[in-house]
């Protein structure tokens, strides 16, 4: 895919992952919808957007509403005549141990890092299908394959991201749609402020950006050719 006047729809978009994603598709050339529950972050990215020569509609929204997520796919639709790219970023993580987790834990979990991708996914889908060729991004987690005590709702919400990646790319595959789910293992981000999790040595772990680079070289891959899954982790954590 040429990337290159190519519009882009991002969720979890003003820090970390998303906002590396964002950043990586406006120097290749796109356009932006940005999503975040803080517009301060949006306004940020899209001025540095803006000074690549980019366009883009920055909305403040949460995505656990399926009514915020109906309209932020329209106006994007709106305004861009459809998209060609979908990044399912938006994510959370609590820790505990099932024990001890509260049900809102669980449930904000699923809301957001499942509920929301299905909501996000369903809605876009129309607009992906009239392009020649769309993609539509998932990020997961090592964490869905890799299990730990205290992880059980996030981790499980992970591997629930794998297996939706993979029921869509054969569902949409015959429809120009590719479907691809991003594995990152240890990434410099906020996730790590967690007081339960174990501080990693930052200088060892993965940034954004090279999660970034990554997902978007498989985005750049010619559409005959689909890479499903990408496992990213740190060479020595």
């Amino acid at each position: 895919m040429d990337i290159k006047n190519k519009v882009a729809l991002v969720t979890g978009a003003g820090k970390g992952i998303g906002r590396a994603i964002a950043l990586g598709l406006a120097r290749e050339g796109a356009n932006l919808i940005v999503v975040s529950r803080t517009i301060k972050d949006l306004e940020s990215l899209a001025r540095k957007a803006g000074d690549l020569g980019r366009k883009v509609l920055p909305v403040a929204a949460d995505v656990t509403r399926e009514s915020r997520i109906r309209e932020f796919v329209k106006a994007a639709a709106d305004k861009f005549g459809g998209f060609d790219i979908l990044v399912n970023n938006a994510g959370i993580a609590r820790f505990g141990r099932v024990e001890s987790l509260s049900t809102q834990d669980w449930d904000d979990m699923f809301e957001v890092n499942l509920r929301a991708m299905f909501l996000c996914t369903r809605e876009a889908l129309p607009h992906l299908k009239r392009k020649e060729e769309s993609v539509v991004v998932n990020i997961s987690s090592l964490a869905g394959k890799n299990f730990f005590e205290g992880g059980a709702g996030y981790t499980a919400t992970k591997w629930g991201v794998l297996a939706l990646s993979k029921c869509l790319m054969l569902e949409e595959r015959q429809n120009g749609v590719r479907v691809l789910a991003v594995c990152p293992g240890s990434v410099d981000t906020r996730f790590f402020d967690h007081e339960s999790l174990p501080k990693p040595n930052r200088q060892k772990i993965l940034r954004p950006e090279d999660v970034a680079r990554v997902t978007i070289d498989a985005i750049k891959l010619p559409a005959h050719a689909t890479v499903s899954e990408i496992e990213i982790r740190p060479t020595n954590p």
